[in-house]
């Protein structure tokens, strides 16, 4: 017998493993593009322990930041029986800022200043925690949290220096980033129209966008119905700008969904 655990055996120890322990072992294998497998010390080393590349290091490039025969120390960010153990470098590598990431709430609210806008976010400095050892700001707020209202440019809605107060949403583990929400801050004008709105209501709206599928329809500040091809009349044509009156066909609070039709007098 060569003294391997069977699966039982096996699954005994990770019984005994949590998320969040800290566990030590030695970098066994280098494997690109998956990660880096680690053989875990003393009674963990026959569990398949990996460290995949998102979670290797925030510093350094993920195959630069190690070595086959590195000793490393790492925090358990998954436990699964047939995968094993997911382990992550970073967290160590950085244990102040993984601290204060993990200590967050959903829904807990978090300040501070806008620190780089770019077309996919907005970095943000927090107020509170440490910096983050890459990116400009620890907090990031990805475009579709920005705002309820439609906007062409994301200079329309926050600037660099900018002091700003969001929604925490989750951890972002693999980049250490707080992911937040400024759009839950503040009302939402779906919500608030539908409080009044109806099937059947007629309304005048604005076309804001052209689609092969049909044209979306400014019904109220913040708020767009979908009006389908199949709701126009045959061979009409629609332009950007154009004032028209529309008639709601179905209204979806939980999806955010507006359908309408036009409506001819």
């Amino acid at each position: 017998m060569d003294g391997a655990p069977g699966e039982q055996g096996m699954a005994e120890i990770l019984e005994t493993l949590r998320i969040g322990d800290v566990v030590s072992g030695t970098v066994a294998e280098v494997r690109r593009p998956y990660g880096i497998v680690v053989r875990l010390d003393g009674r963990l080393g026959p569990v398949p322990a990996t460290v995949g590349p998102l979670y290797v290091s925030w510093r350094r490039p993920p195959y630069e930041a190690v070595r086959v025969g590195e000793r490393i120390t790492a925090e358990v960010i998954d436990v699964d029986r047939e995968r094993g153990v997911g382990l992550s470098l970073a967290a160590t590598e950085n244990p102040e800022l993984w601290a204060f990431l993990k200590s967050l709430r959903p829904g807990e609210m978090l300040s501070g200043v806008v620190a780089d806008v770019q077309r996919f976010g907005v970095f943000v400095t927090l107020d509170d925690g440490p910096p983050h050892p890459v990116y400009p700001g620890v907090g990031f707020v990805t475009t579709p949290e920005l705002s309820w209202r439609h906007f062409d440019d994301l200079s329309e809605v926050v600037e660099v220096g900018q002091r700003v107060t969001g929604s925490f949403l989750y951890f972002d583990t693999p980049n250490g980033e707080a992911r937040l929400s400024l759009r839950a801050c503040e009302p939402d004008p779906f919500q608030e129209f539908a409080d009044e709105a109806h099937e059947g209501q007629v309304l005048s709206g604005t076309v804001t966008m052209l689609v092969p599928f049909g044209a979306f329809v400014g019904v109220a500040d913040g708020v767009e119905g979908l009006v389908h091809r199949d709701e126009l009349a045959p061979g009409e044509t629609l332009e950007v700008g154009e004032r028209i009156e529309v008639a709601i066909v179905d209204l979806d609070r939980d999806r955010r969904r507006l359908r309408l039709t036009r409506h001819l007098r």
